[in-house]
Formats: C-alpha cells, sequence, structure tokens
C-alpha cells in the first residue's frame, strides 16, 4: 500500500532548520525572561525590517492582531468595515468584536482577492476602513484600493495573515495600509510553535497604541493610561519566529517552485481552474487552490488513493448561522457561493517530495481521463 500523503506536514525544511529552532527554544529557556524580552523586541525590529515597515509590535495571535489594527487606527461602534465575503472567520469577527458593523462584498472571480472595483459600490457614509485579505498568499492589487481609501478617506487594515513575503510591484504585504495584522499559526508560511501574531504599521502613533494595549493599557508597569488587554508575544515564540525569519525567503521560494509544477503539469485539464496571479502580484502559495465542479468526486477519489486535501471554505461567511445578525441570505453573493461549492486545496509544504508531488499530479489526470 503506497504511503498517505498529507494535505500538510512540517518537515526539516531546509535541512537544518528544525535543530536551528531547537536550539533557539533551548537558549530562549535558559534566558529564564518568557515575557516582554530581548527575543521579542530583536523579532519585532527583524520582522519591521524584512517587511520595509516603522514598526511590528507582537501579539498574542493573528485574531488579536486584527482587533488591535482595527482599534489602533480608531474604528468602533456605529462604525462600517468593508471586507471580503471569501475570508477565515477570523476577519470579521475582528471587525464585530470591535463594535464595528461588517460589509461584505465579493472576491473577484479569479484571484478571490477583494478589488477596487467589488468594494467601491459598499461605500456609505458609515463607512471608516476598507480590510482586503492576501488570500492564499497573493497580494491584493492595492494601488486602486489606496486611491479607493483616499477618495473616501478611509483607513485601509490590510489582513496579511496568509502573505508573510508576498509582494505588490516589490512592496511587501502589510505596508500599504495605515495598519496590518499577521498570524503567525504554525502552519503559515512563517509560523510559530503555537498561536502567535504581529500588528505593523509605519504611523508611530498606532504602534505605541497597540504596546500599550496588548500588555493592560499600561505605559510601565502599574501605571495605566487605557484599559487594555493580554495579548502578548512571548519570547519562546519570538524566538523560533526569529529563526524562522531567516528562512522566509527560501521556504517561499520552495513553495512558488511547487506551484510551478502543478501550473505546468495541470494547464488544460478540462473543468479545472488553477491559480490565477494578478499583474504585479506575486504569490506566495499559503494555499494552493483550484476549482472544479466536480470538487466532491475529485477530493473523495484523491482520498481513496491516500492523497489529502482540504477546502477553503466550505460555508461562506454569510450563511454562516452566527452571522444571521448581518441579514444576508443565500443568493446573495454567487461569485463567494460557487466558490464555496468547487475550490479545492492541494497538498503543497516545504519538503513535499517530487515522487509525492507526481502522485497528486498523476491521480488528478487519472481523474479526468
Amino acid at each position: 500500500m503506497k504511503p498517505t500523503i498529507p494535505y500538510f506536514q512540517f518537515r526539516d525544511f531546509p535541512a537544518g532548520s528544525e535543530a536551528a529552532v531547537q536550539a533557539a527554544l533551548v537558549e530562549a529557556v535558559a534566558s529564564k525572561h518568557y515575557i516582554m524580552g530581548k527575543d521579542l523586541l530583536a523579532f519585532e525590529e527583524e520582522f519591521a525590517c524584512y517587511l520595509g515597515a516603522t514598526a511590528a509590535v507582537g501579539v498574542g495571535n493573528g485574531y488579536d492582531a486584527l482587533v488591535l489594527a482595527l482599534r489602533g487606527v480608531g474604528i468602533g461602534a456605529g462604525d462600517e468595515v468593508v471586507l471580503p465575503v471569501h475570508t477565515f472567520i477570523a476577519t470579521i469577527n475582528a471587525v464585530l468584536q470591535v463594535g464595528a458593523r461588517p460589509v461584505l462584498v465579493e472576491p473577484d472571480k479569479k484571484t478571490y482577492n477583494i478589488t477596487a472595483a467589488t468594494a467601491a459600490n459598499a461605500i456609505t457614509a458609515k463607512t471608516k476602513a476598507i480590510l482586503p485579505v492576501h488570500l492564499y498568499g497573493q497580494v491584493c492589487e492595492m494601488e486602486p484600493l489606496l486611491q479607493l481609501a483616499k477618495d473616501h478617506n478611509l483607513k485601509i487594515i490590510e489582513d496579511a495573515a496568509q502573505a508573510h513575503g508576498a509582494t505588490y510591484k516589490g512592496q511587501r504585504a502589510g505596508t500599504f495600509g495605515h495598519v496590518s495584522a499577521f498570524s503567525f499559526y504554525p502552519t503559515k508560511n512563517l509560523g510559530a510553535l503555537g498561536d502567535a501574531g504581529a500588528v505593523v504599521t509605519n504611523d508611530t502613533a498606532v504602534a505605541n497604541f497597540v504596546q500599550k494595549y496588548r500588555n493592560y493599557g499600561e505605559v510601565q508597569k502599574y501605571q495605566s493610561e487605557m484599559i487594555g488587554v493580554n495579548s502578548r508575544l512571548d519570547e519562546l515564540q519570538a524566538a523560533v519566529l526569529r529563526v524562522k525569519l531567516q528562512y522566509l525567503d527560501s521556504l517561499n521560494a520552495e513553495r512558488q517552485r511547487l506551484a510551478a509544477v502543478y501550473l505546468q503539469e495541470l494547464e488544460n485539464m478540462p473543468d479545472l481552474m488553477l491559480p490565477v496571479t494578478a499583474p504585479g502580484c506575486s504569490h506566495v502559495y499559503h494555499i494552493f487552490n483550484v476549482r472544479t465542479k466536480q470538487r466532491d468526486a475529485l477530493q473523495q477519489q484523491l482520498r481513496e488513493q491516500g492523497i489529502h486535501t482540504a477546502v477553503h471554505y466550505p460555508v461562506p461567511v454569510h450563511l454562516q448561522p452566527a452571522y444571521s445578525l448581518l441579514g444576508y441570505s443565500a443568493g446573495d453573493f454567487p461569485v463567494a457561493e460557487e466558490l464555496a461549492r468547487t475550490n479545492l486545496s492541494l497538498p503543497l509544504f516545504p519538503g513535499l517530495q517530487p515522487d509525492e508531488q507526481e502522485r497528486v499530479v498523476e491521480a488528478i489526470k487519472c481523474f479526468y481521463r
């Protein structure tokens, strides 16, 4: 029986990176300083430098990063925030968490990202921000979105949780808007060994706010300037991320190499839509997502051959019971609803072996013969 091919698996890629992470953990433990220590400060500086941003502030997870980013630019009760309906629930939850109203819009039919064209019709007198999600690892086409925001005096808050290192016209995701949010969930292109996140900004005032707000609102111990929360990126995760950041470009390059194999081998398959990268955008393939009307049948056949896949996302946000308060109904977002019915994510992760990827390709080709 052939071995199972996982959808995702942690492997030692590049070789030796796992040992480097373990060594960093041992050193961090030996320091006996586990909260707000030197590794956190160093990672914040290194990550901001890598992105080309003024400041990065480490927080507990990607969801908190979104909430603190929204609060940092003043989004709150009564405000409307325009965001894509095709996204993970964390994006919409964060908007609701700060008391604002999410206004959902369709994604682009080819890139699955929000665009200025899809966002423009949703802007009202109550709109205070646009929240583009750089989905699957591809940066949104930011110039038109930035112009739209400028025309209407809106904030741009980037959800860059899936796009570490991706670029638009040479500029890295997370540096276009007023503020951005990153997740370092373990399976991300830059992943910690648990929950972790960061808020990134070029606005010193926003950075100062988030630095205080994540730590109970204290400017220093026992001196509270605001009512904050406890959402600090701990030293162990910061130590891990410092090491992994050094490998990020190599990891992304490997994802792009694997994606190129899929794109070449699976082109011209009937009823199989491959990822499309927009002009000026780079794609770091956090997820390699294809579409087919025969999604369930294809997924089942792959499963029978020991090949694991995933679906992102099987139920659109507007049809989830939790968000019925927003008043949307089936049919309101036909593009997103079709994506939910037809999308399938193929195995793609650093360390995926050539024979494993060949098995995936051949199984898909066999399905369509």
